[in-house]
């Protein structure tokens, strides 16, 4: 049966291709030659355009594409109270391609005063066609330490990380309420770092950095629960897993059985959006765990190729995921965003809306209409 309250059996993860005009509208910016005013008249008019074509698909929960972000997690850390960007040496390394050049340090105490995003949800929240959900992502907690470490984190800040953590699970704690106050009922953490501590490569790097990725996901599994403490009874909480989504490239490989028990049982959000395009994410095994009363939403469709999946195919990968968990409890959405960054996936714009389409078709074909 289909599903009046987020997540929806199609559903999708948030980022959209940036449009032709909104590109040129952020280099021209860049370049000086129009004033912030005059891009956000390009963004909202992109934006009530892409939220047209989510709802014209049959899309349930609607988002602003990330259309007012460079990149998924930077824009919202970096304005955060006490967390300053800087020109890094290098960028984050995917697989064959590196992002731009940026980091993230923590200058002073970390707190949560207000926002831009809360008038970015706002602006979604306003314009929403009739019918439909107003989506809000933002970077899970856990983002802002697992890239830097303790590297990241100043010593005259922060001379012992619990302090750093507890003020960051309280500024985030803050920050959900404040969505929660704007009117936000759906509210997604994107937390790549869970499915990170997965891969033995990423593990061995935080070992030799200092880290013990044996204690990691309780510490962020702590730091989330903290986060969503106060949230509206009525909001609906998610997490998207993935292991890196950037010009169609990854970071990590590696099956969710080390933290499935924590992710299901001890995180208290109410859904999952978990990457299972392809055998970097293993198998369904690690779906046991999941409880009655809570939603996974498989990412079998992959938003890193325009090639479009085997209906069929796609059919088979529910069926064996069933063997660990009701029907009732999956829904189905893409991987991951097509563009968690302004540059974008590998992928035309058609062949995106093909495949979310396929997606919305293939819902009410399994759960009904």
């Amino acid at each position: 049966m289909q599903r009046t309250t987020p997540p929806f059996r199609a559903d999708h993860v948030g980022s959209l291709l940036r449009p032709a005009p909104l590109k040129a509208a952020r280099e021209r910016r860049e370049r000086g030659e129009i004033d912030d005013a005059a891009l956000k008249a390009v963004e909202d008019r992109e934006i009530l355009a892409v939220m047209r074509r989510q709802a014209e698909i049959g899309l349930k929960s609607i988002t602003d594409g990330e259309f007012r972000r460079s990149m998924w997690h930077f824009d919202f850390l970096e304005r955060l109270d006490g967390v300053e960007s800087y020109a890094a040496a290098q960028g984050i390394q995917f697989k064959g391609v590196q992002t731009k050049a940026k980091g993230l340090k923590v200058t002073g105490k970390i707190g949560f005063t207000g926002h831009p995003m809360l008038d970015h949800f706002r602006f979604v929240a306003a314009n929403a066609p009739a019918g439909t959900t107003a989506k809000m992502t933002i970077p899970s907690p856990s983002v802002l330490h697992f890239r830097g470490g303790r590297k990241a984190v100043g010593e005259y800040v922060y001379p012992d990380m619990d302090g750093f953590f507890a003020d960051l699970g309280d500024a985030y704690r803050k920050a959900v309420k404040a969505f929660g106050d704007a009117g936000c009922r759906y509210l997604q953490l994107d937390e790549t770092n869970l499915a990170y501590l997965c891969d033995p490569a990423q593990r061995e790097m935080l070992k030799a950095r200092g880290d013990d990725p044996d204690t990691l996901p309780a510490t962020y599994a702590k730091l989330i629960n903290t986060a969503i403490a106060d949230r509206p009874r009525d909001m609906v909480v998610s997490m998207h897993l993935c292991r890196g989504n950037f010009r169609s490239s990854w970071i990590s490989e590696g099956g969710y059985e080390p933290v499935a028990e924590i992710l299901f049982n001890t995180i208290g959000v109410d859904a999952y959006f978990m990457e299972y395009d392809t055998e970097r994410a293993g198998g369904f095994e690690p779906l046991r765990f999941l409880p009655k009363g809570k939603q996974v939403v498989l990412g079998l469709v992959t938003s890193k190729t325009g090639a479009l999946e085997s209906r069929d195919a796609i059919r088979r990968r529910i069926e064996q995921a069933t063997a660990f968990a009701p029907l009732e409890q999956f829904c189905l959405s893409p991987q991951c965003g097509f563009a968690s960054t302004e540059e974008g996936n590998v992928l035309a714009e058609d062949e995106q809306w093909a495949k979310l389409r396929m997606i919305v078709e293939l819902a009410g074909e399994i759960w009904g209409r």
